[in-house]
């Protein structure tokens, strides 16, 4: 229960009880429930799309849903995307990037990684509304938070940390392989729960084949290309990959609706 509740501290705003003194050993081990957090981050959103869609038009919808998806982490993964666009823009060796993941100000390129991560979630959240059927996307809005949350645990296990200490070497220490099956057999129960319930097999079916397979083979390349351009893996750099798995999963989604249609 305590890796529960410090999985949602991490990743979210929701207030947790105080939990004390936490052994370092049991911040890195609460990877496993990654995919737990996204699960009530996704039933969130299941909730307020149609409670929105009977005051406001599809549209406005989607941006406010946009809105939520960026309040309920508290903008965290994308100040994480900034600082570390911010930091492959720049010239220079690993410390030098490393360096300008450290500082507290976003440059140009910073900004505009922010604005077309948040116009490319409206844009596709859009196309996936008008170019499927709505179990679909309202599936696709439960999942969401939970394959890109499970995505960052493959990520963590292969990584090596590029600093001696924070958050992101705690959890690289301690993320094994029991944490990341944990994570996995999560995110395919939680697929299994919520697709079979809509009646949604196709789109389980395409989830368990294509979709996990696609986004574990891009922590892997996030893994690799850290490694050779910082030195290793920091808690802005999994923000990084969460937020483009994030827009991996909808565009997927849109081309397979597309295609399926």
């Amino acid at each position: 229960m305590k890796r529960i509740l410090l999985s949602f501290q991490f990743l979210t705003i929701i207030p947790v009880r105080d939990l004390g003194e936490i052994p370092e050993e049991e911040v890195g081990k609460s990877t496993a429930f990654f995919p737990l957090t996204g699960l009530f981050e996704g039933a969130l959103l299941l909730v307020l799309a149609p409670l929105f869609l009977r005051f406001f038009p599809s549209e406005l919808t989607n941006g406010l849903l946009v809105l939520v998806m960026v309040v309920i982490n508290g903008g965290l993964h994308l100040d994480g995307l900034a600082d570390a666009f911010d930091a492959i823009a720049s010239r220079g060796g690993p410390e030098k990037k490393r360096a300008i993941m450290k500082e507290s100000t976003v440059g140009a390129i910073g900004v505009i990684a922010i604005v077309m991560a948040l116009l490319l979630k409206y844009l596709l959240l859009n196309a996936l509304f008008f170019d499927s059927g709505i179990q679909v996307y309202y599936s696709t809005l439960l999942l969401l938070p939970v394959l890109s949350r499970w995505t960052m645990v493959p990520a963590i296990y292969h990584c090596r940390p590029a600093k001696q200490e924070g958050l992101g070497k705690m959890f690289a220490d301690h993320t094994g392989r029991k944490e990341v099956l944990t994570a996995t057999i999560l995110a395919v129960a939680v697929s299994f729960m919520a697709l079979g319930i809509m009646s949604q097999w196709q789109v389980l079916t395409f989830h368990l084949m294509f979709l996990m397979p696609v986004l574990y083979m891009f922590a892997f390349a996030a893994v690799w290309f850290c490694n050779k351009n910082f030195g290793g893996m920091t808690g802005d750099t999994l923000g990084a990959v969460h937020e483009i798995a994030v827009l991996i999963i909808l565009a997927i989604m849109v081309i397979w609706s597309q295609r399926s249609a």
